[in-house]
């Protein structure tokens, strides 16, 4: 009796223990980084908002420019990071400009944390 010859395996295809583990890691770590740091996203965000609204009204002082987003700050509970104060208020060509910039220290565990600069500008239209 004469052995019957069998097919060539074919190559097995797929991803190992090791390599899911590594992309569900590397994933998840992400998401975290990103569930950390949209927020910070989110007060940038509405910080350019209440300057852009402040400089559209063309206040006529510095100071009624600091009252008026100091009134916006109220509107706007998730603005934490900056003060009326922080505001860097100048006029070009006669339009008001007010810019700002900040960082934020956004902790991840232990003494890790990951810092963001954020800066902007507002010119009145």
């Amino acid at each position: 009796m004469t052995p019957v010859p069998r097919a060539p395996r074919a190559s097995q295809r797929g991803i190992t223990l090791f390599g899911l583990l590594f992309w569900a890691l590397t994933i998840g770590f992400t998401g975290y980084v990103l569930v950390r740091a949209v927020p910070t996203v989110n007060e940038y965000l509405t910080i350019k908002r209440a300057i852009e609204k402040v400089a559209a009204g063309q206040p006529a002082t510095v100071s009624d420019a600091r009252t008026a987003f100091d009134r916006q700050k109220e509107v706007e509970y998730s603005i934490t990071s900056i003060d009326s104060k922080d505001l860097e208020i100048t006029k070009e060509n006669d339009k008001v400009v007010i810019a700002f910039a900040y960082d934020k220290e956004v902790p991840l565990m232990g003494p890790v944390y990951l810092l963001i600069k954020y800066e902007g500008r507002a010119k009145a239209p």
